[in-house]
């Protein structure tokens, strides 16, 4: 094992990780706390890690604890697990979450520990593999689960329940399977999200409340990309994660987006550095640390990397026998919003409504003639169509959906050809309201604000063979 050498520590300490021991003249201690690093044992590339599923699965992963720059500081805190990863900090910085396996026959779980007695609990028991866990504001925790039924085939769906494993609710419902979730400042689950049905698709970055509602595509990458890593938000608008292509040598690449424009902001940040990376963490907007292997290296250890000058400078910490795919700071943060929640689950139904189904795009509205513009829509279940839908003369469409209930919509002209779509899965929650603009690619586009003629008649009620739904009524205020 090789720590951090001596002369180091100034450089580290500049970096402002509270973390850090930071030494005076006299080479006395006046801070110290700790990186949480997860860490696989043999050689491994980025995209053994980065695979969504198999990265939760790695054999013999364990979550450790270290000091930089305090000799033998190194401290594995899952000793007692066969398997343990995908480590989560509390608001406090004093416990994690984490998924782990006791025995290597058994399901993974999820556990929390106390960071000061490194005393864990058991907080899921369940016969299916959960993992991916994160902490949420209120006591709550939302994590992936193996799910499968007639709904959503067999996918790693996202759950909620609290801290002690009570009150389990499912919040996400779409042959897709959901992982290396974080929490926005803002409130919102990002996940990484890969449709399995009716045909396997690139990953995407998705973006929900924490009650499943307003589920919607936050990032795609223009380029055939395979594999994204959970994202990490800086303190300067930034989201950085891990994503690897389809390339001659794949590896993993650094990606930086903004967070007020993720669909036209994408920066590769290591495109012409010598290195496979599989893990950031953001310190300062211009002090990253890196899980990165060098070319002429079999394993993965921490570097410093500077995002403006697109370099990785001196090695951090490594391990001979274990390669790094994670990186955490055991440091007390601000907690992130509590969004209110308008889900009512003695209610049935969500509502939908699209302002124009010929929206696309405003560049290329003037070339679409009126033979080539959607009149109807056709909305699509699993392995069924919930039937044909008559859209107003101004393209707009509202829909009354059965709740947690997986549905695609394509558009159709007036002989029933295909327009565009199917759209990706969709699904709405119980008492949720929905709006959409059109059918369209890039969710920053926005047509002219108007009234549109859907809201003023009742919504159409999906599948459209039920006439009438009796649910609580609500009043909107």
């Amino acid at each position: 094992m090789k720590l951090i050498e001596k002369k180091n520590l100034i450089r580290l300490s500049k970096l402002g990780l509270a973390c850090i021991i930071i030494y005076s003249c006299s080479n006395r201690q006046v801070n110290q706390g700790m990186l949480i690093l997860t860490e696989t044992p043999g050689n491994i590339n980025s995209q053994d890690y980065l695979s969504g599923v198999s990265g939760n699965y790695l054999r013999g992963a364990r979550i450790s604890s270290i000091i930089p720059g305090k000799t033998s500081s190194q401290n594995v805190l899952t000793k007692g697990f066969y398997s343990a990863c995908s480590p989560d900090i509390s608001y406090d910085g004093k416990s994690i979450l984490f998924a782990a396996q006791p025995k290597q026959e058994d399901p993974w779980q999820i556990w929390e520990m106390n960071l000061d007695n490194l005393k864990s609990r058991r907080v899921t028991s369940s016969d299916e593999h959960c993992t991916d866990p994160v902490y949420l504001p209120g006591g709550r925790l939302a994590f992936s689960r193996m799910t499968v039924n007639d709904t959503v085939k067999s996918a790693y769906c996202l759950y909620t329940c609290n801290l002690d494993g009570s009150d389990l609710r499912q919040i996400t419902f779409s042959p897709a399977d959901n992982l290396a979730t974080t929490l926005l400042k803002d409130g919102r689950l990002l996940t990484v999200s890969r449709q399995l049905f009716p045909g396997e698709k690139d990953p995407m970055l998705m973006v929900m409340r924490p009650d499943g509602t307003k589920a919607d595509m936050f990032y795609k990458s223009t380029e055939t990309t395979t594999l994204i890593s959970s994202a990490h938000e800086s303190t300067d608008g930034k989201l950085l994660f891990i994503e690897s292509r389809n390339e001659a040598t794949p590896k993993g690449h650094l990606v930086s987006i903004t967070y007020n424009r993720p669909l036209h902001s994408r920066i590769d940040l290591t495109s012409g550095v010598d290195g496979d990376f599989c893990a950031v963490l953001p310190f300062e907007p211009h002090r990253y640390l890196v899980s990165c292997r060098k070319a002429d290296s079999d394993h993965f250890a921490l570097y410093e990397f500077d995002p403006e000058k697109k370099q990785l400078g001196e090695m951090v910490y490594s391990d001979p026998e274990y390669s790094i795919v994670d990186i955490l700071l055991a440091e007390a943060y601000e907690r992130p919003r509590k969004l209110p929640s308008e889900v009512d689950l003695l209610v049935k139904t969500g509502l939908l409504l699209c302002q124009d189904i010929n929206f696309l795009n405003p560049l290329l509205s003037d070339s679409l003639s009126d033979k080539h513009k959607a009149s109807k829509i056709e909305i699509l279940g699993i392995d069924t169509t919930y039937g044909v839908v008559e859209v107003e003369n101004d393209g707009s469409f509202q829909l009354k959906v059965m709740a947690d209930t997986p549905f695609r919509i394509k558009t159709l002209d007036e002989k029933g050809n295909i327009v565009s779509g199917p759209c990706s899965w969709l699904w709405l929650r119980p008492n949720e309201r929905r709006g959409c603009i059109g059918c369209h690619e890039d969710p920053e586009l926005a047509p002219e604000n108007r009234v549109s003629l859907a809201i003023k008649k009742s919504p159409v009620i999906i599948p459209v063979h039920i006439s009438e739904i009796k649910e609580k009524i609500v009043d909107l205020e």
